[in-house]
């Protein structure tokens, strides 16, 4: 059996987990990141490569405005073209109750320094004559835009193996425990002692939680997506609407990447796939907001498997039972944009024991204290 020791184990190959390995080795720790798969093969690589500030949870401001000023420069950090476009984030609002919802939005987010324009029916439409004549305004975020999902963490995995990680794809950790020094992980004909430990394992992170007798309501996401043939490129912003029924954007080959709604997935046997009902159903209601849409072919579809938790926000700090055990999951299917900041964020709390961005919202120990009030209201 073959046995390491590092400063860092980290288990999870997606964008977290790849991002916070090129941060740790930046900083001068010895890092091996361990995947069961390839790294990006599940959430991080299947997702529609939305980078947005907008429609977050107040809680996720700081992070997503630190997220906000790496994009720009990624392609520099990882040494390749990860086809990251700022070309706007487009927020569509269909009747006044949503155009309201857009201003307090706009009102709150601007404290954080996220500023968004907001424009009435009239303004989007002639702002953006594909948009629907039904739309009653919109709210635009500048800075956003999308990037290519399946270039991202791939490039991310490569950048930090150039700088020393140690990557160990398709290598599936069986088990880890903290002896009271130190970690010891274990993977077919492989162990791993470290100091630090990372669950960064998506979907897959429950698993580990429990090895530490922690615990957390992850359930099971299946995002559904799919893609057009290619035609004249004339959707110049990403596009998402108030309710979060539909989001899409197309890419300057033609095509136009769509999603929304549940696929299928089963993560006992690791596999997902795309709805037909939910397809047919997203491109509908795309259609009604750009009705330029209508009559495309859709030339492919898929799904992934993605961790959801209760209140939408994920699970991001130092766990609650073990010393140097370090969480980033359950990203509820918006954590494409957040994944560079959370590299940087988790390098500093394992190097400094905090970081400078508040991530205490994403504690895991909420939701024990909401288990308790349950317990509480049944007495």
């Amino acid at each position: 059996m073959e046995k390491l020791t590092v400063d860092v184990a980290i288990i999870g190959g997606g964008i977290v987990g790849s991002a916070t390995a090129l941060a740790l080795r930046k900083s001068g720790m010895s890092v091996v990141l361990l995947d069961k798969g390839m790294c990006g093969a599940q959430a991080s690589g299947v997702n529609a490569g939305g980078v947005r500030q907008q429609a977050r949870d107040e809680s996720e401001l700081p992070m997503t405005r630190r997220a906000a000023k790496i994009w720009p420069r990624l392609h520099e950090v990882l040494g390749e073209d990860i086809e990251f476009r700022q070309v706007g984030h487009l927020r569509l609002a269909r009747s006044e109750q949503d155009v309201q919802m857009l201003e307090d939005y706009a009102r709150m987010a601007h404290d954080y320094g996220l500023y968004l324009q907001l424009n009435s029916g009239k303004i989007t439409q002639e702002m953006f004559p594909w948009v629907s004549r039904k739309i009653a305004g919109s709210s635009l975020a500048v800075e956003d835009g999308h990037a290519n999902p399946r270039l991202v963490t791939p490039a991310y995995s490569r950048a930090a193996r150039a700088h020393g990680v140690d990557i160990r794809e398709f290598t599936r950790v069986e088990h880890s425990a903290w002896t009271g020094s130190h970690f010891e992980t274990s993977a077919p004909e492989l162990m791993v002692k470290s100091k630090y430990l990372v669950n960064a394992a998506g979907a897959w992170a429950g698993k580990f939680i429990e090895l530490f007798n922690e615990s957390a309501p992850l359930t099971l996401r299946t995002p559904n997506l799919f893609v057009t043939e290619p035609v004249s490129y004339f959707m110049t912003k990403s596009i998402a609407v108030c309710g979060g029924a539909v989001y899409f954007r197309q890419v300057e080959r033609g095509n136009v990447v769509l999603g929304g709604g549940p696929g299928w997935g089963d993560l006992s046997i690791e596999r997902a796939r795309n709805r037909a009902d939910t397809t047919l159903g997203q491109f509908q209601r795309a259609i009604e907001l750009v009705p330029e849409l209508s009559g495309l072919q859709i030339i492919r579809s898929w799904s992934g498997l993605e961790g959801d938790l209760p209140d939408k926000l994920p699970i991001i700090g130092p766990s609650q039972t073990t010393p140097n055990l370090i969480h980033a999951f359950g990203l509820c299917g918006h954590g494409f944009q957040l994944g560079p900041a959370i590299g940087e964020i988790l390098c500093e709390v394992i190097r400094d024991g905090r970081s400078e961005t508040p991530i205490d919202a994403f504690c895991i120990s909420r939701f024990d204290k909401v288990e308790e009030k349950k317990l509480a209201n049944a007495r």
